[in-house]
C-alpha cells in the first residue's frame, strides 16, 4: 500500500487545523489516516495529514484554508499493518532520517529488533517507519529518507525513552551511525469529527 504524507500552511486562526481536520475527515474516507497539529518543533500554521491510496489529494489539498502544501509518497516497512490507525491521544513524534542508502536493510532491521524492549518498557507504540519513494537529490547523493512515526503517552514519555541502558537504545544508536541526519518533531492527532 502506498502512503502519502502532506505538510501543509493553513491560516493564522486559532481553529485553523481543527476546521481542515474536519473537512479533510469528512471528504477522505476511509483513506485519511490521520490529522495532526502542531506541538514543538513546528510552525503554528503547519497541519499534518497521513492518508494511504485510497484518499484523492484533493480531499487534503482542497481543505479550508491551504496556503501551501508538500507531500511525499511512502510504503510501509515493518509498520503499520494494513489498515492500521494512528491511536487517539497522547503526542506523536514524527522523527525523518536521512541514512546512507545502501544501509536501508540494515536500519530497518535495527528498528524492529529495538521495537520489543522499547514498547514494553515505555508507555510507547510505533505506529509506522516509512520508505520515502527517493527523488532526485537523494538518489544522487546515495541517501534515503524514511519517517518513524511513534506515539508516546506524554512528552515526559519521551524524555523517560531517551535512556541510554536500555536495549532498545543500544539499538538505536547502532542505528545513529548508519543516519545522516535525523529530525523529531511533535504533534497531537487530531480525532474525526464526534470522535474527540
Amino acid at each position: 500500500m502506498i502512503y502519502n504524507y502532506y505538510e501543509l500552511r493553513v491560516g493564522r486562526e486559532r481553529n485553523a487545523q481543527r476546521t481542515l481536520a474536519d473537512q479533510v475527515y469528512g471528504g477522505g474516507g476511509v483513506g485519511v489516516l490521520g490529522v495532526f497539529a502542531p506541538l514543538l518543533g513546528y510552525a503554528s500554521d503547519e497541519a499534518l495529514v497521513l492518508t494511504d491510496e485510497r484518499a484523492t489529494s484533493d480531499a487534503v489539498l482542497k481543505g479550508s484554508g491551504v496556503a501551501a502544501a508538500e507531500w511525499r509518497r511512502m510504503s510501509p516497512t515493518l509498520r503499520p499493518h494494513e489498515d492500521a490507525r494512528p491511536e487517539p491521544g497522547g503526542v506523536y513524534v514524527h522523527n525523518w532520517f536521512t541514512i546512507d542508502g545502501g544501509a536501508f536493510d540494515e536500519f530497518v532491521r535495527l528498528s524492529g529488533a529495538a521495537w520489543i524492549d522499547f514498547e514494553t518498557r515505555f508507555a510507547a507504540k510505533i505506529y509506522g517507519l516509512f520508505a520515502v519513494e527517493p527523488g532526485a537529490t537523494e538518489t544522487s547523493a546515495g541517501a534515503r529518507r524514511l519517517l518513524l512515526m511513534t506515539r508516546y503517552a506524554d512528552l515526559a514519555e519521551w524524555q523517560k525513552s531517551r535512556d541510554p541502558t536500555s536495549e532498545a537504545m543500544k539499538s538505536f544508536m547502532k542505528r545513529r551511525e548508519l543516519t545522516r541526519v535525523s529530525l523529531a518533531r511533535a504533534c497531537v492527532l487530531l480525532p474525526p469529527p464526534g470522535k474527540g
